[in-house]
């Protein structure tokens, strides 16, 4: 299917490895012109080199910024410039016990996967207004809206990021701006490889056999194996399309069938 993307700009917050790296390379194969983004210049640099190993032409740049600093941030929206394409896809996330998470930590969850999209989008969404076309989308969860017990904070941070998302969605009435949210389930992504990895070494078990064993836990799945980061990229570019010109203000699941709601 052409996806109708060559020619524009996008920006993929959190992008040097796992679904945000994933988006960032499936755009890049579309041509668009990407802009990815991390905490460190070496992950920044690193990630940059293999999109352009994958075409050495591709408009491909990287700004190292930590998006839940506000200074940093005004920084790299001075160097970013416009973009037609957003990807809120930044995430913070650990099991832990409610307990366990006191005042700082809860700011720090809210700043990385609540307030990084806020500012973002409240710079970048006039342009695309006055453009008349552009796509904000948010790499949500599952968990943003059944709250796992492990994970209150992180859960509340994703209802937030779905509010947030629904709720500018409000303000692209009548023109060609979308606003929608991913819900993702159990996704094997670099930070959850490495966890796997830690309790594979820690229990003495076999990786595949961790793997088995933590996502039989999740009975609702209808997948019953984790998602590859590239299949939450596929539903990314779809709704970075033109071609998803009707779908605004959703909540769209790649979350191998972990809801058991039928809406």
């Amino acid at each position: 299917m052409e996806l109708q993307l060559s020619g524009r700009r996008a920006f993929v917050s959190g992008s040097t490895q796992g679904i945000g790296f994933a988006i960032a390379r499936g755009l890049r194969a579309e041509g668009v012109s990407v802009v990815i983004n991390g905490r460190e210049r070496a992950t920044v640099d690193r990630a940059v080199v293999e999109l352009k190993g994958e075409d050495p032409d591709a408009p491909v740049a990287g700004i190292v910024a930590d998006v839940a600093d506000p200074r940093q941030m005004a920084q790299l929206l001075e160097q970013l410039g416009e973009v037609d394409i957003l990807v809120n896809n930044v995430g913070l996330f650990e099991m832990s016990a409610f307990g366990d998470i006191g005042d700082d930590d809860w700011q720090r969850y809210f700043d990385v996967n609540v307030m990084s999209g806020v500012r973002l989008s409240r710079q970048l969404l006039p342009g695309m207004l006055e453009r008349g076309w552009g796509r904000i989308i948010f790499v949500g969860s599952e968990s943003g809206v059944n709250i796992p017990a492990d994970m209150v904070h992180y859960g509340v941070t994703k209802a937030a990021v779905l509010a947030l998302s629904n709720g500018l969605a409000k303000l692209t009435r009548g023109t060609g701006v979308t606003v929608n949210t991913i819900l993702g389930g159990p996704t094997y992504s670099d930070g959850v490889a490495d966890t796997v990895g830690a309790l594979s070494a820690a229990q003495d078990v076999p990786e595949d056999a961790m793997k088995a064993a933590i996502i039989s836990q999740n009975t609702t799945s209808l997948l019953q194996r984790f998602i590859d980061p590239a299949e939450i990229a596929n539903l990314a570019l779809y709704l970075a399309s033109p071609l998803s010109s009707a779908t605004n203000g959703a909540a769209l699941r790649a979350d191998g069938g972990v809801l058991t709601a039928m809406l």
